[in-house]
C-alpha cells in the first residue's frame, strides 16, 4: 500500500486532532481515551515539540496491532494506603494511565496535602507536561517521571544501559503555570529522529556512534548512544529516575525496558505521579504571588552577550501555543504527514478530507 503523495501544508489543529483520535478509534482504542491521547500529541507539536506530537502515532499504532501495547487500558490497584496509590497498568496505553495517575495524585493531594501514584508496567505517555501542567491547573505542584528504553551509556563507557528517563514540574501561575520538562540526556531521543526524518544533521555534542565516536549523523546517532546532559550528573540524575520509576513502583529497570518504536516488545516502564496541595500549605495567593516576584527578578535580570530576552519554565511552550493557534494551524514535516496519510489509509480514513489541508 503506497502512502499518498503530500506537500506540506498548514493543518488546522481541531481537524489534525480529530484524525488522529479517529484513528486511534480505528484500532480499538475506546473514544474518550482516543481523544485524550491524540490531544496529548497535537498539544505537544502547539507546544513546538514535534519529536512527541504526531509523529508517535504510527508507533503507537503499530503496538498496538502488534499486542506489545493493549488498546483498551484497564489498571488495577495493588496497593492503597489513601495518600499513595500503586497501579498496575496491564500494558495499556500510557496517556491515559499518566492521566489515570494524575486524576488519583490531585483528588489524594486534596485530602491529604499529598498524593503519590505509581504505575507498573505502563507505556510511552508522550510529554510529561502535559500531565503536571494539567495538575497545576487543579492547583497543585506536582511532578512526574518515568523511565525508559536504554539510551545512554553508563558515564565513561559505550553501550546502553540508561533511559533518558524524563520528568516534569508544574506549579500554578496565573491563568497557565511555571513547568519544566526534561530528559537526562543531552537531547531528547525524539528530537533525534525528528532530526532524521527532516534529514538533518545534529550538533556533535549529542550522541554517539555504536563504536563510542561523536557524531552529526542522526542516523548513526539512533544506532549509538544518547550523551547525557551535564556529564556524569545527567547519568546520576537518569539512573535515579530508574530507581524512582522502574524499581519503586515494581516495573522493569534498564535494559528491561522497551521503547515505543519496538513495535512487539511489552514496554515494562514505570511512572511516578507526585502531587502537592498549594493550599494546604498555605494561602495560594500568597504563593501565586512570590512565584510571580522570582519570574520578575529573573526577568529583570541584565542580559548576557547575544541574548534578547529571558523566559521563565514553560513560557516559550505558552507563546508558541499561543501563536500557532493565532495563526491557524501547523506545518509538520513531510514525512510526518505522509506517515499519516499512510496510517489513516491503513485504518480506512481519507487524512485528506478529514484535514482539508490548504498548502
Amino acid at each position: 500500500m503506497q502512502a499518498t503523495q503530500t506537500t506540506q501544508a498548514t493543518l488546522v489543529p481541531e481537524r489534525l486532532l480529530g484524525l488522529a483520535a479517529r484513528i486511534l478509534l480505528a484500532n480499538g482504542v475506546p473514544q474518550g481515551d482516543a481523544e485524550l491521547v491524540a490531544d496529548s500529541l497535537v498539544q505537544s507539536d502547539l507546544w513546538g515539540h514535534q519529536s512527541h506530537g504526531v509523529l508517535r502515532l504510527p508507533w503507537y499504532v503499530e503496538r498496538i496491532r502488534q499486542g506489545a501495547m493493549r488498546a483498551v487500558t484497564a489498571p488495577e490497584t495493588l496497593v492503597d494506603t489513601g495518600a499513595l496509590l500503586l497501579l498496575d497498568g496491564n500494558d495499556g496505553v500510557g496517556q491515559v494511565l499518566a492521566d489515570r495517575a494524575r486524576v488519583e495524585a490531585v483528588a489524594r493531594a486534596k485530602a491529604h496535602g499529598v498524593g503519590a501514584v505509581g504505575v507498573r508496567n505502563s507505556n510511552h505517555f508522550g510529554t510529561a507536561m502535559y500531565f503536571t501542567r494539567r495538575a497545576a491547573a487543579d492547583g497543585c505542584v506536582a511532578i512526574l517521571t518515568t523511565n525508559a528504553s536504554p539510551a545512554m551509556a553508563p558515564w565513561g563507557g559505550r553501550e546502553k544501559l540508561i533511559g533518558t528517563n524524563p520528568w516534569s514540574i508544574a506549579a500554578p501561575y496565573g491563568d497557565s503555570a511555571v513547568a519544566v520538562d526534561i530528559a537526562n540526556t543531552a537531547v531528547a531521543r525524539g528530537k533525534i529522529y525528528l532530526a532524521r526524518q527532516r534529514g538533518e544533521t545534529i550538533p556533535d555534542s549529542w550522541a554517539l556512534t555504536p563504536e563510542g565516536a561523536r557524531t552529526t549523523d542522526a542516523a548513526a546517532a539512533v544506532d549509538g548512544v544518547i550523551l547525557p546532559m551535564a556529564g556524569h550528573k545527567g547519568y546520576a540524575i537518569s539512573f535515579m529516575m530508574d530507581v524512582l520509576s522502574g524499581a519503586l513502583t515494581g516495573s522493569q529497570v534498564g535494559k528491561g525496558v522497551n521503547g515505543p518504536y519496538m513495535a512487539d516488545k511489552r514496554s515494562g516502564c514505570g511512572h511516578m505521579f507526585l502531587a502537592i496541595d498549594v493550599a494546604t500549605l498555605g494561602s495560594p495567593e500568597e504563593f501565586q504571588d512570590k512565584v510571580a516576584a522570582l519570574i520578575e527578578d529573573v526577568k529583570a535580570t541584565p542580559l548576557a552577550q547575544d541574548a534578547t530576552q529571558i523566559f521563565y519554565p514553560g513560557e516559550i511552550e505558552d507563546r508558541n501555543n499561543a501563536l500557532n493557534r493565532a495563526e491557524g494551524g501547523l506545518v509538520l514535516p513531510k514525512q510526518t504527514l505522509e506517515d499519516l496519510h499512510l496510517l489513516a489509509e491503513q485504518s480506512g480514513l481519507d487524512a485528506t478530507a478529514v484535514l482539508g489541508e490548504r498548502p
